[in-house]
């Protein structure tokens, strides 16, 4: 397994990604739409595969989600789901007028 993170810019996992993609933008932290990455329900360093669809869903990347501002990706870094969904609400991430 690579201790990097170059096999990410292959095509073989932009293809993965663009797939997960196009079945659903729901992002798998906030539950808004608009996801523009794909991130490891099993992180990889906790032994999830890196480039098994099954262990890759929608999330929000860089620029956070357009509806409530959370840095989705970012919040969940190499975490279970379980780890951080619980911490915060998409309520308390609203910063709408």
């Amino acid at each position: 397994m690579a201790t990097d993170r170059s096999e990410l810019a292959e095509y073989e996992y932009r293809k993965i990604r663009a797939q997960i993609l196009a079945a659903s933008d729901i992002c798998i932290m906030c539950g808004h739409p608009g996801s523009d990455a794909a991130d490891h329900v099993i992180p990889v360093k906790r032994g999830g595969a890196r480039k098994d669809p099954g262990n890759l869903a929608p999330i929000h990347g860089v620029e956070g989600c357009p509806t409530c501002g959370r840095k989705c990706n970012n919040d969940k870094g190499d975490k279970l789901l379980s780890e951080v969904k619980h911490l915060v609400t998409s309520v308390d991430w609203y910063a709408g007028p």
